[in-house]
This record gives C-alpha cells, structure tokens and sequence, in this order.
C-alpha cells in the first residue's frame, strides 16, 4: 500500500498519549479516572497501541463456523422432522438433546452425516448406545456429549458410582470425538471468564491423566459466553492456546480444540423478553470472532416458553444474518492483530494458568470439586456479580434498568423459568446455574 498520504503524519508513542491524556484530565488522576478493574483482575486501560500486542499464536478453525439448531428428543420421527426443516432453513449443524435410549435411524433419517455436524448430549452414559450410534454414522462430524466429571459438578452424583461411570467411560472413549467437557456449566453458574479457562483445562486434565493424552483427540469443548463482547472474543482464543500448551506437556501433537459455543443463560431474562435477541446477537457475535466451530443460539423465549418454531426459527436466523448479511461466514481470523483483544487473551490466559497450577498442586479438579473448593470459589464470583446487579452497576434493560411497569409475565409462563430446589442426596455440593435477575423477577411476580 502507497504510503503517500500517511507520510506527513509522525508516529505517537504510548507516553505521549497518555501525557496528551493527563493535561486533558486537568488534574484528575489518570490511574483513578481511566483505569477500571474487571471481575477477574484485569486491568483495562482507556488505549492500546502495537507495544500491547502479544503475536500470539492461536490454533484457529480452517473453515468458518457451523450454526446449530438444538432439538429436544420427545419423538424420533418429530425430532427427525424438525431436524431436517432446520437445515432446509439454513442450519449446518444439529444438536439432539436426548433423555434415554431411543430409534437413532429414524432420528437420523434421511439427513446427510458426512456433512451435517451432529452433537449427541445425552442425559445418560451407555456404551453400548454410543457404539451403535458411532458405528451407524460412520463420521468424523458426529460428537457425543459424555461428561461424567460434568454430570458431578452440575448434579452432585455420578451417574452410577465413581467405578462404574469410569469403567463405561472407557468403553465410550474407544470411539471419535466421545468425550464433552462441558464449560457452560461453570460460566451459567457465575464464574468469571479465568475461572472458567482454568476449570476447563483443569477438568479436561482430569480425563488426560486417566485415558492419557491419546484421547486428546476425542475431547471436545462446550462454552457459553455472555455478554462482555470483548472479553468472551478473547476467552475462547486464550482457551485454545492454553489447551495447546498443556497437549505439549502431554507429548501430543497439537490439535485444533473443537468448540461448540452456546449464549448465556445467566444474563437472559423474564421481563422485556426481547432484549434477549440483542442480547443473543452480540453474544453469538464473541463466539463467531473468539474462533468457535459452531455456534447454537438461544431462543429469545427460551427461559418461560417450550419450544416453538417462532423462538428457533428467529434464533436461526440471528446467526444466518450475522453469517449471510453480515459477511463473518470466516470470521474466526478476523480478531487477529487487534491490540485490545489480543493484550486481553494473553491476561486471561496468564490468570487462568496461575488457577490452574494452584488446583493442580491441591490434588486436580475431581478432589477440589469433591472438598468443595470449586464450589466455593464460584460462588464467591457469583455473590459479587448478583452483588452488581443488585446495586444496578451490572445493568440488564428492562430488568434492572428502565422497566416496563406494565409488563405482565405471570400467565405467560409455559415452564419455570427458576432455579429448582431438589430434595436429593448428593455426594458432593453440586454446582448450581441461576440467572441473575431471578430473585427481582419473582418478586415483580408476586405483585402482578
């Protein structure tokens, strides 16, 4: 590029910016006025020049990303149908979220699994199932959601008992991309964003000691990323380059981490429901730039409504315009270079490796999550973002901020839409997802 029309501009080093800065501040302290500290420690400065980039390395997907449609099995031939509706409608990626062993061919029928990603979570860990399943596709592009060390941390149980649960884990573990390490359990419960990078290098650690590092390869990520735009972009690349240096620990070629990205629930909320689709959009948009191989949206509905085919559709489509309309269909390089986002991903990655070593020389994630020190920690975060809500600096329109007096919820509510309290023995504190708006929600309920 000619550089004549640049040439009689001078070069502005940081100093001078931040000196220009300080006489416009007219004696205010520059530290006290511009500089603000995140949840997780971070230090964010008003400007950022090329001296912040890190040139970072990270091990991005090859090819855009896929949109994802998730679809609860009730019925194989009703989930079949919808399955098929949705890529017709421009889907390239379908999740089935499944409770029990059901008819996989006529679930399957008819739709193309060399090129249709397929992600199986299912509620309960059978061998046998995921054999037959495996055998069936025949495809590189078909992912089981197995996470027995998630299933504790989200539920307080095993699905059966420590033994058992690794022994089918071990029959599972034989075929392709088989194993989950499900991350959004920690981020819908209030981790922040290092929190989250270390419990899911940790968590995953956890099956690389036991399987060894061969099973790398079988292990794919599922995240959720909320509404700190910039900082969810530089969490999943941090993620992947934190991954990478733990394979190299392991002696393991590094590999393209597979992750499945979904919005927050955390953030999403009763009243003023529809601010939850800009909500969704900004935050499919950190996911498509953080460099996620798929990206499932969320229904702007889905907390109070079932499933229906106007939520799904409108949440297809936030990700067909930001694909088609929006021109991000190979947006995973785009971040690349930019000094803020990548100065953000060397912090985060830095931190989450500091939680990580510290859980590391306790013991591993499995004996802190069962001393309850994971729990705690978690808590601690969430405690101090209700905390934010509460006072109104964490602001949710419509919510907390600027509501609808007028807005009625009560007769509209077709599930509940609050966190269950189960009368359960659990062997150890589970780990318990809540939005934020939960408790000003019910009370608005109760004065209805």
């Amino acid at each position: 590029m000619s550089n004549y029309l640049f040439k009689d501009f001078e070069g502005v080093s940081p100093n001078a910016w931040k000196q220009k800065i300080q006489v416009d501040l007219k004696g205010a302290d520059y530290n006290d006025t511009l500089l603000w500290k995140t949840n997780e420690g971070i230090t964010v400065k008003p400007f950022y020049t090329k001296e912040d980039r890190t040139h970072q390395i990270v091990n991005l997907p090859k090819k855009g990303f896929a949109i994802c449609q998730s679809i609860i099995v009730s019925n194989e031939k009703e989930a079949n149908a919808l399955a098929i509706d949705a890529l017709e409608r421009g889907a390239s990626a379908i999740e089935f979220l499944i409770k029990e062993k059901i008819d996989f061919k006529t679930l399957l029928n008819t739709i193309n699994l060399q090129e249709t990603y397929i992600y199986f979570k299912l509620e309960f860990l059978d061998a046998s199932f995921v054999s037959e399943v495996s055998n069936y596709t025949n495809s590189s592009k078909v992912f089981f959601n197995n996470d027995i060390i998630g299933k504790l941390a989200s539920t307080g149980n095993w699905y059966q008992n420590l033994k058992d649960d690794h022994s089918e884990l071990e029959n599972i573990i034989k075929n392709n991309n088989s194993l989950a390490i499900n991350v959004s359990i920690y981020q819908n419960a209030g981790a922040n964003c290092t929190q989250q990078l270390a419990y899911a290098l940790t968590h995953a650690n956890e099956y690389l000691n036991h399987f060894g590092g061969e099973v790398a390869s079988k292990i794919h990520f599922n995240f959720s990323v909320g509404s700190n735009y910039f900082f969810e972009i530089a969490k999943l690349r941090a993620f992947r380059i934190l991954w990478n240096s733990l394979l190299t620990e392991y002696k393991v070629e590094k590999t393209e981490a597979h992750i499945f990205t979904q919005p927050s629930l955390r953030n999403k909320t009763l009243y003023d429901y529809n601010v939850n689709m800009l909500r969704t959009t900004s935050e499919c948009m950190s996911a498509i730039l953080g460099g996620s191989n798929t990206v499932s949206n969320v229904a702007y509905d889905r907390i109070f409504h079932n499933s229906n085919e106007f939520g799904e559709r409108i949440s297809r489509n936030q990700l067909l315009t930001l694909q088609q309309e929006s021109y991000l269909s190979e947006a995973q390089h785009f971040a690349d270079g930019a000094y803020y986002i990548e100065a953000l991903t060397d912090q985060l990655a830095e931190k989450a490796l500091e939680i990580f070593k510290l859980i590391e020389q306790a013991g591993g994630f499995l004996k802190q999550l069962k001393e309850g020190v994971i729990q705690r920690k978690i808590k601690e975060s969430a405690t101090k973002e209700q905390e934010q809500f509460d006072n109104g600096e964490l602001v949710l329109l419509g919510t907390n901020k600027i509501q609808n007096e007028k807005d009625r919820m009560k007769n509209d509510l077709e599930v509940n839409p609050f966190v269950k309290v189960r009368n359960q023995k659990t062997l150890i504190e589970p780990i318990i997802q809540k939005r934020l708006a939960e408790k000003l929600e019910q009370e608005r309920l109760d004065h209805e």
